[in-house]
């Protein structure tokens, strides 16, 4: 049965600040287990200001069930060294999928409605105090039994109450163009140059109706700051995709939290969840299935907190939420942006093609094709 506050309307047991993937998720869950719920976000509407290209691994439709009419499947990874050469990664009965993520965003807020709680978008987080058990969001006239902070790399809330924030960051810039057919749908495109992307990556995805291209670099050692350069990292692949040709649909750009896990992570009442607590994987940047995983248990545990006297939720979750070790470490290794001249003379050693393997796929296994390839020729501007 929910909580009832018919006395004081002001009054939720559960304030989630971010309308993001962990913190719908979240008040979904919390929803469905009784509390009243409400979601508060700057945001005018739901799927604004996406800042994510939205892939999703398999194992995040295994945490939530996403709606297939929103997704493409896509079965493999088309890996390209500096020199052109590239390989294909696959595994058996494995996928990643590109996403209508605005699309996403509208249809995970309309399951958290439905489940009960109230959105409050067009709503800014400024400040909040902790007294007698409840929490004051000043600005808003808002209190809560609780508060969980699922608002992003450079959260507020973990601003206001003095919690561990994100100081690693990757900084990504992407521009969505219209569909195009010269790119091979059958795969992720990822492109490993150190000059053009240092310490992570550039991108292709054969998106939902549109074809998404991005990178994103690494901060250098000692702190060094690096920027994108999207437009020669453009023209590093025009002879294969020819997106020049291509209409512009929307560009975005921002930070990555890449350093693991923040630390505290809780207070009093308070709870930090998704890329607010660091929930992002250092190595690859992955952080929606752990959005799923973890914004559902946030709010399963601080449902059972609330109203059953369980564990505080602070607590629980860190002893829950990944610790990212050696994905840390290796995060480490590759900011430090090994030469171009390297990366083609190893890239596809077969020690590093079981590691590249296993970066994509994890557990689930799977093989990768027996030769390289050095496709060069110009692709005809259609």
């Amino acid at each position: 049965m929910r909580t009832a506050h018919k006395n004081d309307p002001c009054l939720y047991d559960l304030v989630v600040v971010g309308a993001s993937f962990a913190g719908l998720v979240a008040a979904r869950a919390a929803a469905h287990r009784g509390l009243r719920v409400a979601v508060m976000d700057a945001k005018r509407e739901p799927g604004a200001r996406v800042r994510t290209t939205g892939i999703l691994v398999k194992e995040a439709v295994e945490e939530c069930d996403i709606p297939a009419s929103l997704t493409r499947k896509i079965p493999g990874v088309r890996l390209y060294a500096p020199n052109h050469v590239y390989t294909d990664l696959f595994a058996p009965g494995y996928y990643f999928l590109a996403t209508d993520t605005p699309a996403i965003m509208r249809w995970l807020a309309r399951e958290a409605q439905r489940a009960g709680a109230d959105l409050l978008f067009g709503t800014r987080f400024e400040d909040a105090t902790l007294a007698d058990d409840m929490v004051r969001i000043h600005g808003a006239d808002l209190k809560a039994r609780y508060l969980l902070g699922a608002d992003g790399a450079k959260s507020r809330v973990a601003q206001v109450f003095n919690l561990g924030r994100n100081t690693e960051f990757l900084i990504g810039m992407e521009t969505e163009y219209e569909e195009s057919p010269t790119v091979d749908p059958d795969f992720l495109h990822c492109f490993v140059d150190t000059d053009l992307a240092p310490g992570y990556l550039g991108w292709v995805v054969p998106g939902v109706g549109l074809t998404q291209a991005g990178l994103a670099v690494s901060h250098g050692p000692f702190g060094a700051r690096r920027k994108p350069n999207f437009e020669a990292f453009m023209r590093r692949i025009d002879h294969r995709f020819a997106l020049w040709n291509c209409e512009v649909k929307a560009k975005r750009s921002g930070p990555i939290p890449c350093g693991g896990l923040v630390s505290p992570l809780s207070t009093r009442r308070v709870l930090l969840t998704g890329d607010a607590a660091g929930l992002v994987s250092p190595l690859t940047a992955g952080g929606i299935r752990l959005a799923f995983q973890f914004g559902r248990r946030a709010g399963a545990a601080i449902s059972e907190y609330l109203q059953d006297g369980g564990a505080d939720p602070g607590v629980l979750m860190a002893r829950e939420y990944p610790g990212f070790g050696l994905k840390t470490w290796m995060r480490r290794a590759w900011s430090a942006a090994p030469p171009n001249a390297l990366l083609n003379a190893t890239l596809f050693t077969p020690p590093m093609r079981a590691l590249a393997q296993w970066i994509y796929f994890q557990k689930r296994g799977g093989g990768v094709t027996s030769a390289t390839h050095d496709r060069i020729a110009k692709t005809p501007a259609t």
